[in-house]
């Protein structure tokens, strides 16, 4: 047997749900392959014979692994998303070591070589964290600088990686985007070309107090006194299917190349107060000294999962999804309807196809045989379609490209020149189902005619026969993840499955358990006014039931919604509209969710109870990553804990800002506890959290109105459409915090004092979980304040701490436990103090990886990986001596 495909134990694990980007790379040779065992926090690796690949052992590496490259047959350096770091490993001897440990910024998701010798390393990472340089204490992060990229590419010589414990970068390049994401190399490698994860499709919105008053009648006005003119009302429907009134709402509009418009055509340039230049693809040079950005390609796609290079044309080709979100409405499509629908139609699955030599780009539908008026589609039309297309891979010759749909379970196999000039039509039998599920990369090893496929859903290494199109084996991989994670996640992300026409899934605007940084208007003009029993902090103001057509709201995380209450942006999806049911549970919350598969997917029933729950399970697994603003060790600095004193004690109206926004660690509350309150203009909304407030910053320029009447100049180029509050209409959080309803009485200074507390908000995990240090005997001098920060965090309980070295030609794991000393994985060995650890690496010439890991995950990370009673190195040795387990 391979591998244990499941732990015994896995209450340890925590889902972070990250995104794969790369997670499979074969050796220059071709005779070995890695896989990244995101969820076990492992690289396995497998030697590659005419038979089959063989299980020839694995490494542990950071937490949650999801790109790989190989420098050479000896070396692979892996992408740590949750680590904020890379792992240099050194495949020269058995077992495999790591022998050094870089940082970089926060949730890196790529890395390719590039350049002469293939020497110098790309990786993409968020222009924020900890180890990053940007760490002015105002502005960390420089979360409040208007107009500048947020997607950094770190460059690093491979040969010379610097001196300093978590190496220097020869620079870190800052793309005009928001989230970076994947990495292509041109075939001579003189060129990388780096796409945005969220991009953006040049949307953003018209917040409700810029738009005339009287809807769809409306004439032109004025905004306010010599302001802005708004050339009207809401778009009709105004009201719903019984004729009440919709509430004021904002309006989403979109650049045609020409102005901001909307579905009539008319244009709100005059209060949009930025651009969107929608920056997606950018190529950089990267024999260059430093390497550097040398051009850039517009509107490729919004979200964009991979990246490749055809090897005879030097075109990139880019797997992407195209949002629809300038559309109003979900609801059923009836012939009859007079509004629009996104209803089986919200992301468009393609490849683009950019030309860096002419500059075109050519986006290319990967489902034009759906009729998007027809609903419900019929069965031969979702057998057809793709969703979610993740992983792409050329044949040497240019001409056929293999693509990983992991929202439909199969991998396409495409004729390049079809494709390139708009010829392309699908077809089932260019379609290989693959096993698991959700196949999320792919690797081609054209001598043995075989792809390589790793599968998410059930994480296993599938093998494709590529001439017969047939599988040949499916090699599961070791698992810690808990069956309430596995069971739902293929309903989560399969558009087979859960939608009509088999484009869409929940995944494909909730992006990997989070968010596609897009607002959408999902009113519904022929539902009906519901009750709203939520629990509402201070006094009832108005109409309080949730009226169907709520305008647009931003698409919000689903990492850590487990235990604040109910759903959406006005707590709409609720439990407490059923007979007995509780307004603050969340998995009922989530049970509410299950008509929008007819109503948004335009799937033809709502799931089976049995299916409906398992995907309530899996949704309240997934955990928020640690804040990459505020300090390792968990302090404020001055001005964050200025911020959080005015946030904690200052009233007004007899209440705080924590008044609603309530901060208690133990219950799981992070700004809200899952009641509700009125906001600017009225409106019953829910209390949102925090935790994520940091992700928002990027949107600069809001034109000015009788609320806010300063400060409207126009910003210029910014890289995102949408800010705060629950529409992104608020641009900045200091913004927000002007309008008359707070008071401030230091003015700005306190503002932006709760602001930096604000991006540095309280989450799940404390800062230093996931961070790292390798010590060796050349930097242990330099490493030794990073290992020390990370045992004191560790005994304030801020995390766990593990060891891993190689001792004596064997993988070692250690725990720390809370007086210091490290256990290891054998029970018959006495602990060692640090000091102690250190020196028996140093001694048997290994380095020592320390990493912060989730509170009760470490003894199953360090000592028992399957928790079945029986430590690691006491079975590896049982194993060398021949006995079985």
């Amino acid at each position: 047997m391979l591998l244990n495909a499941v732990a015994a134990d896995s209450g340890s694990y925590q889902n972070f749900e990250s995104h794969q980007f790369h997670p499979l790379a074969m050796s220059p040779s071709g005779d070995r392959l890695f896989v990244a065992n995101t969820p076990d926090n492992r690289v396995e690796i497998f030697d590659l014979t005419d038979e089959g690949p063989r299980h020839a052992g694995d490494i542990m590496v950071g937490l949650e692994p999801v790109a790989i490259a190989a420098r050479t047959d000896n070396e692979i350096w892996v992408v740590n998303h949750l680590s904020d770091s890379v792992s240099v490993v050194d495949l020269s001897n058995t077992p495999p070591q790591v022998r050094r440990t870089l940082y970089v910024g926060d949730e890196p998701r790529d890395i390719v070589f590039a350049g002469k010798g293939n020497n110098r390393v790309f990786i993409t990472a968020a222009h924020r964290g900890q180890n990053s340089p940007y760490q002015e204490s105002a502005n960390p992060g420089e979360l409040t600088t208007p107009g500048i990229g947020r997607a950094d590419v770190w460059v690093f010589d491979a040969a010379d990686q610097g001196e300093a414990p978590g190496g220097t970068p020869l620079t870190i390049l800052s793309l005009f985007g928001d989230s970076p994401g994947p990495l292509a190399v041109s075939p001579d490698g003189s060129k990388v070309y780096a796409g945005i994860f969220k991009s953006g499709n040049q949307t953003t919105i018209v917040g409700r107090v810029l738009i005339c008053k009287g809807g769809a009648d409306a004439a032109p006005c004025e905004i306010m006194p010599d302001g802005p003119v708004a050339p009207g009302g809401l778009p009709a429907p105004n009201e719903n299917v019984d004729g009440v009134p919709m509430p004021g709402a904002g309006l989403i509009v979109k650049w045609d190349g020409e102005g901001w418009k909307d579905e009539l055509d008319r244009d709100w340039s005059d209060v949009i107060r930025l651009d969107l230049p929608d920056y997606d693809v950018f190529e950089l040079d990267a024999l260059a000294t430093p390497p550097s950005e040398t051009q850039s390609f517009a509107s490729v796609g919004t979200i964009l999962y991979a990246l490749t290079v055809n090897p005879q044309n030097g075109k990139v080709y880019v797997a992407n999804t195209d949002a629809r979100n300038e559309v109003r409405f979900e609801g059923e499509r009836t012939e009859d309807r007079s509004y629009t629908t996104v209803q089986g139609h919200l992301h468009e699955t393609r490849i683009t196809v950019v030309d860096p030599d002419t500059g075109a780009v050519r986006p290319r539908h990967l489902n034009p045989h759906i009729d998007y008026e027809k609903y419900p589609a019929q069965l031969e039309v979702r057998e057809k379609s793709l969703s979610m297309p993740v992983g792409l891979a050329f044949t040497s010759s240019g001409k056929t490209l293999y693509v990983a749909a992991k929202g439909s379970d199969k991998i396409a196999v495409l004729d390049v020149r079809k494709l390139d000039s708009g010829r392309y039509r699908p077809s089932k039998r260019h379609h290989i189902e693959v096993p698991g599920g959700g196949p999320a990369g792919l690797v081609l090893d054209e001598v043995r005619e075989r792809l390589y496929v790793l599968t998410r859903f059930d994480n296993s290494l599938v093998v494709i026969d590529t001439r017969g199109k047939n599988i040949q084996q499916s090699l599961p991989l070791f698992n810690p993840e808990p069956e309430s994670v596995t069971a739902g996640r293929t309903l989560f992300y399969n558009a087979f499955l859960t939608s009509s026409n088999g484009e869409s899934s929940c995944a494909s605007c909730h992006v990997a358990g989070d968010k596609d940084e897009l607002a959408w208007d999902l009113g519904n003009p022929l539902g009906s006014v519901l009750d709203n029993p939520g629990e509402v902090f201070g006094p009832l103001l108005g109409e309080p039931g949730f009226h169907p057509m709520k305008g647009p709201m931003l698409t919000q995380t689903m990492r850590g919604i487990s235990t604040h209450g109910p759903l959406h942006w006005r707590g709409d999806r609720t439990a407490g509209n059923e007979p007995g049911g509780d307004p603050l549970d969340a998995s009922g919350a989530l049970r509410q969710f299950n008509p929008a598969f007819v109503s948004l997917l335009g799937r033809n029933r709502p799931l089976s109870p049995r299916w409906i729950q398992a995907l309530i399970d899996f949704g309240l697994t997934m955990v928020p990553p640690p804040n990459p603003i505020r300090s390792l060790d968990n302090s404020l600095n001055p001005i964050q804990q200025e911020g959080k004193d005015f946030f904690e004690n200052a009233l007004h109206n007899m209440a705080t800002c924590s008044s609603c926004h309530v901060l208690d660690e133990s219950r799981g509350w992070y700004g809200t506890r899952g009641s509700l309150t009125h906001i600017i203009g009225g409106r019953l909304t829910k209390v949102p959290h925090h935790r994520n407030t940091y992700e928002r910053a990027g949107m600069f320029g809001r034109a000015p109105s009788r609320t806010l009447p300063t400060n409207g100049e126009h910003m210029g180029p910014q890289v995102r459409g949408y800010g705060f509050t629950h529409d992104g209409g608020a641009d900045t959080t200091i913004r927000f915090m002007s309008y008359p309803a707070f008071r401030f009485p230091e003015g700005d200074k306190q503002r932006r004092e709760v602001e930096q507390y604000l991006f540095a908000y309280e989450s799940n995990l404390k800062p230093v979980v996931g961070q790292q240090v390798t010590l060796t005997a050349e930097n242990r001098e330099q490493a030794i304040a990073r290992a020390k920060l990370l045992t004191d965090r560790a005994r304030k309980r801020d995390a766990e701490l593990i060891a891993r070295m190689v001792l004596n030609g064997e993988a070692r794991g250690y725990f720390m436990q809370q007086d210091g000393s490290f256990i290891s994985d054998r029970r018959d060995e006495a602990a060692l103090d640090f000091k102690m650890l250190l020196e028996a690496a140093v001694s048997a010439g290994s380095a020592l990886t320390l990493t912060a890991v989730p509170n009760g995950s470490g003894q199953r990370m360090a000592l028992d990986r399957n928790a079945d009673g029986v430590l690691d190195g006491d079975e590896t040795r049982v194993q060398r001596l021949g006995g079985v387990r």
